[in-house]
C-alpha cells in the first residue's frame, strides 16, 4: 500500500495536521497443522505479504477513535479510554478495542486518547488471520506510542487473552504468533503449548504457495469452531483417566491405536484421531520442507485435508471442489486451511503451471458453484513492526 496515501487519507479523517506513525503486521497462511494448537501440539506457519496497516497518533484527551478504509461505510468508530466494551455496532472495531482493553485490565498506562486509521490487504473471513493481523498492528502501536516496553513474546501473549476474552473466540496461540514471530523466507515450527519454536526456510524450489479464497464466509464465533474446543476438551477428559497426559497431541499415533477403546462417543473419536495425527503429520512435514522433500509435503497436505473432511468435519463441499480441483490441475498438494466451515485452501503448485492452474481451477468453480474464488501467490514475509517511511 502506498503509505503517503494512507498518511494524507489519516489527516483528512481525523483532521489533524501532524503525521501519525505507520505499523503492519501481516496475515499468515498455515502449511500444516490445524486444530492442534490448542491440543498442545505443533503448526507450521508462515507470516505472509498481505496484512494490516495501522497509522496512529495519541491525542488530547480520552476518546479513541478509529476509522477503517476496509469499512467506511462505519464511519468513525469513538469510545471513551474508561468504557470500551465490545459492541455488535463496533464490528471490525472490537479486535483493536479489545487490545487496549486488555492492556489497561493488565495495569498498563494509557492515559490519554489515541486516533487509529486500519486499511488491510488481507480479505475478511478468508481465514488468513486477519484478526490476530489487526491485533498485532494494534499492540505494536500501542507499545510504542505509549512507551509500555512489551516484549514481542508478550504481544503475542496479550493478543491471543484479547481474541480469548475480549472477542470470545477461544483460538489457540498460533495466528498471533505467527503475525507476531514471522520471519521472511521461513515457516515456523511452533509447540502451542510450550511456545517452543525453530524457523525452517521455506525453500520451495521451483514451486509456490497458492492461496484459493473460497468466498464462502464464516465466523468463527457463530460456527463449529468453539464446539470443536469443547469435544476435543472432553475427548481429553476421559484419556486423562487412564494416561498421565496433559494434552490430546502428547499421544501419539500408537498410543492412541492402543487406547481408543477409552473413547465410547463415535464423534471424540474422529475428533482425536484428526488431532493425534494431524500433530504427527505436522512433524514430518517440517523435516520434509527442512529436506526439500516437496512431493512428501505435498502427500501430507492431502492427508491433512481428509482428515479435516472425514475425521474433524470442518470442511465444506466448496472447499473440498476447490483441493480436487487443484490436485486434478497438477498441484503437488492442497487443503483447506483455517478454522474451517468456509475460507481457504492452501495449494503448493509449479510456479510453471500457475496461470493455467489458476484459470482452470477459478473457471471449473464458479462453474459448479456460482461463486468466485479470488486467487492469491503469497509471499513470506517478517512479523509485526514499525514502519519507515519517506514524505513525498
Amino acid at each position: 500500500m502506498n503509505l503517503n496515501a494512507l498518511i494524507d487519507y489519516f489527516k483528512d479523517v481525523f483532521n489533524q495536521s501532524e503525521n501519525p506513525t505507520c505499523y503492519f503486521a501481516p496475515g499468515r497462511v498455515n502449511i500444516i497443522g490445524e486444530h492442534t494448537d490448542y491440543n498442545g501440539g505443533h503448526v507450521l506457519p508462515c507470516a505472509i505479504h498481505l496484512g494490516t496497516y495501522i497509522m496512529a497518533k495519541k491525542t488530547v484527551g480520552k476518546s479513541i477513535r478509529l476509522f477503517s478504509i476496509n469499512f467506511k461505510e462505519t464511519g468513525i468508530i469513538e469510545t471513551e479510554i474508561s468504557h470500551i466494551s465490545n459492541k455488535y455496532e463496533n464490528g471490525w472495531a472490537n479486535y483493536p478495542l479489545g487490545i487496549i482493553k486488555t492492556l489497561i485490565d493488565k495495569g498498563y498506562q494509557i492515559d490519554s486518547g489515541i486516533d487509529i486509521l486500519v486499511a488491510g490487504d488481507l480479505p475478511n473471513g478468508a481465514g488468513l488471520s486477519s484478526s490476530a493481523s489487526i491485533e498485532l498492528a494494534t499492540i505494536f502501536a500501542i507499545n510504542d506510542i505509549y512507551h509500555l516496553n512489551l516484549n514481542r513474546l508478550e504481544m503475542v501473549k496479550l493478543s491471543q487473552t484479547s481474541e480469548n476474552e475480549f472477542n470470545g473466540v477461544m483460538c489457540g496461540i498460533m495466528d498471533q504468533f505467527a503475525c507476531g514471530m514471522g520471519k521472511k523466507n521461513h515457516a515456523i515450527l511452533l509447540h502451542a503449548h510450550k511456545l517452543d519454536f525453530s524457523y525452517v526456510p521455506l525453500s520451495l524450489q521451483n514451486n509456490c504457495l497458492i492461496i484459493i479464497n473460497s468466498n464462502q464466509r464464516r465466523g468463527l464465533i457463530n460456527s463449529g469452531y468453539n464446539q470443536r474446543r469443547l469435544e476435543c476438551i472432553e475427548a481429553l477428559q476421559a484419556f486423562k483417566e487412564i494416561l498421565k497426559i496433559n494434552s490430546l497431541c502428547d499421544m501419539t499415533p500408537d498410543i492412541f491405536e492402543n487406547h481408543q477403546h477409552l473413547i465410547h462417543s463415535e464423534t471424540l473419536l474422529k475428533r482425536t484421531r484428526h488431532v493425534v495425527q494431524e500433530n504427527h503429520r505436522t512433524l514430518i512435514a517440517f523435516e520434509a520442507l527442512r529436506d526439500g522433500r516437496l512431493k512428501t509435503l505435498g502427500r501430507l497436505m492431502n492427508e491433512s485435508h481428509a482428515s479435516l473432511r472425514d475425521d474433524f468435519e470442518v470442511s465444506t463441499s466448496e472447499l473440498d471442489l476447490l483441493t480436487d480441483l487443484a490436485l486434478n490441475n497438477g498441484a503437488i498438494g492442497s487443503r483447506m486451511m483455517g478454522a474451517g466451515f468456509g475460507g481457504c485452501t492452501i495449494n503448493l503448485v509449479a510456479q510453471q503451471i500457475i496461470v493455467d492452474f489458476m484459470d482452470n481451477v477459478g473457471k471449473h468453480y464458479h462453474d459448479q458453484t456460482g461463486y468466485t474464488a479470488d486467487i492469491y501467490i503469497v509471499n513470506s514475509d517478517d512479523g509485526a513492526r514499525k514502519l519507515e517511511f519517506t514524505m513525498e
